[in-house]
């Protein structure tokens, strides 16, 4: 069968090529409700596919952009990608995300495929390890922003999590209740990735700040899969911690799955407190405490800074970081001690 073209929407609507044109962006200013309505009925009729390519070329838009993610299968990642793509929906933007599962050459080769795709911009929760990449798209002015992680020294845009105040607020809400031995636990920092070192550097201030003494044998920082490990290594120590703060969502899981195993009792005798309000959090058993990211609100102002530099096409980055308060979400999974 023949490609069904503008020209035939046109005849078979009774209207000129460039009053279709108009009618594809969306440009109806001068357009009457009838005219509307015999355009629409003629593409339906007709079948009329839109030459994406081709209206891409002309408009030197593709009207999409792309999202690397660090890692999927943590709930921040879902939930923000979920915010960004709702939000480039309604500005007419396509969106396609990719998965870095925190490797630099995994991600290199998304931004080189993304870019190749003439996708308008990016945004990147980056692995801090593609500097000369980022560099390029700097000067380039290409637009980009970077999403949970800066980068130190690349003046790209971004939008975070107060991450220090995460763990303090977590730290605080333990000695409230009465703990004094508290530990934490986070995914590895050997790549210096800022969020898990922010959380750490903010988990030590709070106890520096309540005169309590960190043990460094309580501090912890390691793969997933490491982390059972870690916690059998506090427990062998000698006095085992009473408290405990998971770093984020995945080591979350694993403090739980050591739980289970080992015939502890939450909160009985461990009280946790997870960073990330995993979806599970509020029907867990006992409830758990935790401390939520406003992912929705930080997804949503990355996508509008994003578009806001693919529109204006001066994508410099001289605003300020966007740095978001987290909330405690107190239900069940603190002891409160008496008598302390």
């Amino acid at each position: 069968m023949r490609t069904v073209t503008m020209a035939d929407v046109a005849k078979h609507a009774n209207v000129s090529k460039s009053t279709v044109s108009q009618y594809l962006n969306k440009r109806y200013d001068y357009m009457g409700e009838k005219t509307k309505l015999r355009i629409e009925e003629a593409i339906k009729e007709l079948g009329y596919q839109p030459n994406i390519v081709a209206r891409s070329l002309k408009q030197k838009s593709t009207k999409t952009i792309g999202v690397i993610v660090a890692n999927i299968l943590h709930t921040f990642s879902t939930e923000v990608s979920r915010a960004i793509e709702d939000v480039c929906q309604l500005a007419d933007f396509h969106t396609i995300i990719c998965n870095a599962d925190d490797d630099p050459a995994k991600e290199k080769k998304y931004i080189e495929m993304l870019r190749a795709k003439q996708v308008d911009g990016l945004i990147i929760f980056p692995t801090g390890n593609n500097r000369d990449l980022y560099k390029r798209m700097l000067d380039e002015k290409y637009p980009v922003v970077f999403l949970d992680r800066p980068v130190p020294d690349i003046s790209v845009s971004s939008v975070m999590l107060n991450n220090e105040k995460a763990s303090e607020i977590a730290v605080n809400h333990f000695y409230e209740k009465g703990h004094r031995r508290i530990a934490m636990i986070t995914a590895s920092i050997a790549e210096n990735v800022s969020p898990r070192v922010e959380r750490i550097d903010g988990f030590k201030k709070a106890l520096r700040a309540l005169n309590l003494v960190v043990i460094e044998e309580y501090v912890k920082s390691v793969q997933p899969d490491e982390v059972k490990e870690a916690l059998r290594e506090m427990w062998r120590a000698g006095e085992p911690p009473e408290a405990i703060l998971a770093g984020n969502d995945r080591v979350l899981k694993e403090i739980l799955t050591f739980v289970k195993e080992n015939g502890l009792s939450i909160p009985a005798d461990l009280s946790i407190i997870g960073i990330d309000d995993v979806p599970y959090a509020d029907f867990y058993n006992p409830p758990l405490t935790t401390v939520a990211q406003p992912t929705f609100q930080m997804g949503k102002t990355a996508a509008e800074v994003l578009l806001d530099k693919i529109h204006k096409k001066e994508p410099e980055d001289d605003r300020p970081d966007d740095r978001f308060d987290p909330e405690l979400i107190i239900r069940a999974s603190v002891l409160e001690k008496g008598g302390v």
